[in-house]
């Protein structure tokens, strides 16, 4: 008896639509179709066609899913959809963007969707990744390299910043709780030194690290926030004080947070010194470099990396600085033995007595247990360009930061709250006249959603001492000074003709 080796699928019908090989002449079809709606929507020269609040509630009466019971045509389904989310879509690539961290995308990286996405690899065990798993090791061993954190070194791709900044308060907190005290967190749960442990970090440190201090049960009164320097640094002097007023307190400092590129300012902590405060702590040294961590590649920034290599753990966002799509990140372990805080193994998935080291499986250092294969967008993006090119394109961002900042300083008109270390720009517009600071803050606002809601330029804002500023995060390197200047001088008309009813400027 003779048994087929690959049984046929049953017959492709008109309605299967299933990704398989007798469904590829549909699968370009799709593809083909959808190019033409990416492609218009690459063609337009405004980072958003304008905000109006009747098509806002429109849209989300178009969104709403009726008359789904049967199949219908995939060029109806597109108009739809371009109709309510393409056409309407913010385009990062736009030079006009310098709101938030969103940078434009590499070619290498959306053929790597492309590839991952079809082929549906799902990285967490062997039996289901294969080699796939050594593409996401290699790149998680480069960049521990790049960081100089050693060879027991390990990693894993992560959602995002705030998932990274999750797996190292908790690693910080069970390694403390296990050496310190005997306790088996993961095994036995809380204890009443828990809640004893202390977390510090800069005032201007992102907010994901009280976020995730809440969300492992410790509470934001975890956290202890450092005051920082006239560079929005960490001021280390401010870090030994609050430790010792922590341990006055009786309370048990455990982690110290240093950022490389904080979200607001760009500010690079001192982390040399910081590392060297916390070895004598003894606490665990996370360095949450989501933002200026890929900035390790480039020389202007090398500077700041002294001492990276005394971190426990690192926060890495490649969605950010390394010009990946969403989403791209990934967390680091100096320690990898450090990775049995967060294992677990599974009799249906990865059980124990199946552990092989040439098959490994990555869900023992992964939070998450389906996973996609993120790191493919990495890999052939190096693979690609090269960490030079990418190098020079952080390099660009940083120098039109540094010339943006030098005319809005020499403008009477604005007022810069900060020197750029990275490619972040805060600042505000503040006419000479005025000097009512309420008033200050409605210019900005208003100067902010009128060039939004007109489709001109997306600006962030962020407070300081209370006070509303704009901000420019550039991370496009095919941005010119010529159109950050346009958008300066938009700012300033648009601040000019408005006349709050408390104080005219």
């Amino acid at each position: 008896m003779i048994i087929n080796e690959a049984p046929p699928f049953k017959e492709l019908s008109l309605n299967n639509y299933l990704f398989n090989d007798e469904s590829l002449k549909l699968y370009e079809e799709y593809i083909s179709k959808t190019l033409g709606y990416v492609q218009k929507f690459l063609a337009s020269r405004k980072f958003y066609k304008g905000d109006d609040l009747e098509e806002i509630r429109s849209n989300r009466s178009k969104a709403r899913l009726v008359d789904i019971h049967s199949s219908s045509p995939i060029d109806k389904a597109l108009r739809e959809l371009d109709d309510l989310y393409i056409s309407n879509a913010i385009a990062f690539h736009n030079p006009n963007y310098v709101a938030h961290l969103n940078c434009p995308i590499t070619l290498p990286s959306i053929v790597a969707e492309i590839i991952a996405t079809s082929v549906n690899t799902a990285v967490e065990t062997w039996d289901q990744s294969t080699s796939a798993t050594f593409i996401e090791q290699e790149v998680i061993r480069w960049i521990c390299n790049e960081f100089q954190l050693g060879n027991q070194a390990d990693g894993v791709f992560t959602s995002g910043g705030t998932q990274s900044n999750f797996m190292a308060l908790l690693m910080a907190r069970d390694h403390y709780a296990f050496e310190k005290f005997g306790i088996n967190i993961k095994q036995h749960g809380w204890s009443d030194q828990v809640s004893k442990f202390r977390i510090f970090c800069s005032e201007k440190s992102h907010f994901s690290i009280k976020k995730n201090a809440a969300l492992l049960g410790m509470g934001y009164d975890a956290v202890v926030p450092v005051k920082v320097d006239d560079k929005m640094r960490m001021d280390a002097e401010e870090l030994v004080l609050a430790i010792e007023k922590t341990k006055q307190e009786g309370n048990l400092p455990i982690a110290v947070v240093a950022t490389l590129g904080t979200t607001d300012y760009g500010s690079f902590d001192p982390i040399q010194t910081i590392g060297k405060i916390a070895k004598e702590q003894d606490m665990w040294l996370h360095v949450d470099g989501a933002y200026g961590g890929c900035y390790v590649l480039t020389e202007t920034h090398k500077h700041y990396f002294e001492g990276a290599n005394m971190a426990d753990s690192v926060t890495i966002d490649f969605h950010k600085t390394l010009f990946q799509p969403v989403s791209c990140s990934a967390f680091l372990a100096k320690n990898k033995q450090h990775f049995q805080y967060v294992s677990y193994y599974a009799d249906y998935l990865n059980p124990l007595e199946d552990k092989d080291t040439e098959r490994p499986n990555l869900i023992e250092k992964s939070i998450q247990t389906t996973r996609r294969f993120d790191a493919l967008k990495v890999w052939l993006t190096l693979k690609t360009l090269g960490t030079k090119t990418i190098a020079s394109y952080l390099e660009e961002v940083h120098e039109l930061a540094k010339r943006v900042h030098e005319h809005l300083h020499n403008n009477p008109n604005f007022e810069t709250a900060h020197v750029p270390e990275l490619s972040t720009v805060v600042f505000r517009y503040k006419n000479s006249e005025a000097a009512h600071e309420p008033t200050h803050d409605k210019v900005n606002l208003h100067i902010k959603n009128t060039l939004f809601k007109a489709g001109k330029a997306s600006i962030a804002s962020t407070k300081l001492n209370g006070n509303i500023y704009l901000k420019f995060t550039l991370l496009n390197p095919k941005n010119t000074i010529n159109n950050l200047l346009n958008i300066i001088e938009m700012i300033e008309e648009t601040g000019k003709k408005y006349q709050p009813k408390t104080e005219a400027l």
